[in-house]
């Protein structure tokens, strides 16, 4: 059973005075396809709300969000051990190496210190920082703490990858290392991917979704994705992007 939102309403309000109060959800139905599949959309599209509700980062108003048998309103800290979100701001947790800050991702997902320090060693070297790993976070690069940030969701065996924005502030030879390591996943985990970059479509992924106001506009393989982009288009991936988002296929 893959990802499912279940007529879904979420809304910002009092609850999250950070955020201008505005509905993003209404009665939203929708079940993410198996694989590896990238969320397209533009700003306020809901697609951070989204990856978010998710991992039970945030709770809706209405509606019910299910994965492989489990509830997020019955079952959060079961879902919270087999979700993995890697959010779009990673943080530095104050007085900690990376080693440190992933082992403490892998103990608040369950596992026990042993296995947290072990499993940072691991995630740290998929991700190319085993040389920082007793480095302070917050004397990393930006584009550092963005692989701290993948590998404390590597850093267990998650059966959903959620990743928001994950290449933000990579280099191309990181970019590249990147879809790698996401090409290297096993084939049973569930990885939906969050992006802007629309030049980042390649054969890695199995669908491409575009989210916007709220709706799936587009849901399709990526051959059938860029097969809406005008005919002789220099650049088809954001060609096909816009011609969704204008509404003329």
């Amino acid at each position: 059973m893959s990802l499912r939102f279940e007529d879904v309403s979420f809304q910002y309000g009092p609850r999250y005075p950070w955020r201008p109060a505005r509905s993003v959800f209404s009665h939203f139905n929708w079940e993410a396809p198996a694989g590896r599949t990238v969320l397209l959309g533009p700003n306020g599209a809901g697609k951070t709300t989204l990856l978010s509700l998710a991992a039970t980062s945030l709770q809706p108003q209405a509606g019910e969000i299910r994965f492989n048998g489990l509830s997020a309103s019955r079952d959060e800290r079961a879902l919270r051990e087999v979700v993995g979100l890697m959010p779009q701001a990673v943080l530095p947790i104050p007085g900690l190496t990376a080693q440190e800050q992933v082992a403490y991702a892998g103990w608040l997902q369950g596992l026990d210190r042993g296995s947290a320090a072990s499993g940072a060693s691991a995630a740290l070297s998929r991700v190319g920082l085993q040389t920082e790993a007793g480095t302070l976070v917050s004397s990393l690069s930006g584009g550092q703490r963005r692989r701290v940030g993948l590998a404390q969701v590597l850093v267990r065996s998650a059966e959903l990858l959620l990743l928001d924005e994950p290449s933000a502030g990579l280099d191309p030879a990181q970019r590249s290392q990147f879809r790698d390591l996401v090409a290297g996943l096993p084939s049973e985990v569930q990885v939906l991917i969050s992006t802007h970059q629309v030049d980042d479509l390649s054969d890695l992924f199995d669908t491409v979704v575009v989210l916007d106001g709220g709706a799936v506009r587009y849901q399709g393989s990526p051959a059938q994705f860029m097969a809406l982009a005008p005919s002789g288009s220099p650049r088809p991936a954001e060609a096909a992007y816009l011609t969704l988002l204008s509404g003329g296929r």
